[in-house]
């Protein structure tokens, strides 16, 4: 299990799935075999198998506890969803809640659940199956939503010719949510809480956000899919095949290196491969990543 401190919280790794399961060419069209040549030393094996060509993602939340409190950040895609789009995530049978209780929390225990963005692989844990029903997994959390993005997959999963929207993750993943009264949508930048601050990062999606975490001193980013994978962190410039407004999507994730860069803030994605987190450092032409050894 992944943990470690920031301030006086503990953060820990909640894994879904950790496996090679993009293919890096689809996923980067800027990817080419000169990036691979380059990067070969960090690169395998825990963030591209190169047997397969396909980048090597894990799908994880990231459980904060502090003063009581315990937030999860982002939900992964979720037990026993439809996904036939994306065989490796329909109908999966995963032990995320185990996980989850290995690091000390039962769903009921959560207080707050934040959503980066609205995509599948982030919103899936909102819910849990229930008698043939979709009902709020952590069902004492307040759940955080981008005003921007709920109103923008509404429309879409409203509309008969391009709906359902994510794949089906709106209605199964997020509408469940709104309509038990748990949904806190946000809008803008705004703090949370004495640690906690949102700010609006669009781009991959219209709402994305970037969480900011600090206590005593110590700063963290929780990027969602800001970034994917290390590698954007050399080329700030590379957008997924996901990502809906490709310029946006680039000032966004060059924003959030640069805060990282200048202010010693921990990065925490959602899909970096081993260690999983990692600093920043600035350098001349640009940016590297950091992993240390607090693993």
């Amino acid at each position: 299990m992944v943990e470690l401190k920031l301030g006086s919280a503990t953060v820990t790794r909640i894994e879904e799935s950790y496996e090679p399961n993009f293919e890096a060419v689809k996923f980067f069209p800027a990817w080419n075999a000169d990036v691979v040549r380059r990067h070969r030393d960090w690169l395998s094996p825990n963030h591209y198998d190169e047997a397969s060509g396909f980048l090597k993602l894990s799908v994880h939340s990231w459980l904060i506890k502090i003063g009581g409190k315990r937030i999860l950040i982002d939900t992964c895609v979720g037990n026993h969803k439809p996904r036939a789009y994306r065989p490796k995530w329909h109908m999966m049978e995963t032990r995320y809640l185990e996980r989850l209780a290995a690091a000390g929390v039962k769903p009921d225990e959560i207080d707050m659940v934040m959503c980066t963005h609205l995509h599948v692989d982030h919103v899936g844990w909102n819910t849990r199956l229930d008698n043939g029903r979709w009902v709020p997994t952590f069902r004492n959390a307040k759940y955080v939503f981008s005003r921007e993005d709920y109103d923008f997959y509404h429309k879409l999963d409203s509309d008969p010719l391009k709906g359902p929207a994510n794949g089906g993750s709106f209605r199964d993943s997020v509408l469940p949510v709104v309509e038990a009264g748990l949904a806190q949508m946000v809008t803008g930048a705004q703090a949370l809480d004495e640690t906690l601050k949102v700010e609006p990062a669009p781009g991959h999606t219209p709402g994305t956000i970037a969480i900011k975490f600090e206590s005593k001193g110590e700063k963290a980013l929780f990027c969602g899919d800001i970034l994917h994978h290390a590698l954007q962190v050399y080329h700030p410039d590379w957008n997924s095949f996901a990502c809906l407004d490709q310029d946006n999507a680039r000032k966004s994730r060059r924003a959030a290196l640069e805060h990282c860069a200048g202010t010693s803030a921990r990065l925490m994605p959602c899909h970096f491969g081993a260690p999983f987190s990692c600093h920043i450092d600035s350098k001349a032409d640009g940016f590297a990543p950091r992993f240390d050894g607090k693993f």
